[in-house]
């Protein structure tokens, strides 16, 4: 499975889990709709669920005019996977790429003004890290 692709229905999955409360295993199971499952994408899931806590306090400073409960679900939990590829697999992926890619996906996943608001709240992220 391409990283996009994981990275995609790692986000579907994570929908899933902020807005029904579904247990990571099963939204995985879910997304992948029998499809065989992937190293990538299991990582992004459980790393993101095992780190919220210290993934939204880094999202919350660097908000401004916003709380994180006020951001669309769709858009809240990209700024979630990107905080988390930026934070903990920031070895495995170049900085500018896990930017580049949440941006394309705000793109297709979000609504017009998706991809402006994921750029700036990571640009910020990313130069605090």
């Amino acid at each position: 499975m391409k990283r996009r692709t994981a990275r995609e229905k790692a986000l579907q999955a994570l929908f899933q889990i902020d807005v029904s409360n579904t247990d990571p295993t099963s939204a995985l199971d879910h997304v992948l709709d029998g499809e065989a499952g992937d190293d990538y994408l299991s990582k992004l899931v459980l790393g993101v669920v095992e780190h919220k806590a210290e993934i939204d306090h880094l999202i919350i400073g660097n908000l401004e005019k916003w709380s994180i409960d006020r951001l669309a679900t769709v858009d809240r939990n990209l700024l979630r996977l990107a905080v988390y590829e930026l934070q903990y697999l920031q070895d495995e992926v170049p900085k500018n790429v896990i930017l580049d890619e949440a941006i394309e996906i705000a793109k297709i996943f979000g609504d017009d003004q998706s991809s402006k608001f994921i750029n700036a709240v990571l640009s910020k992220v990313k130069q605090k890290l």
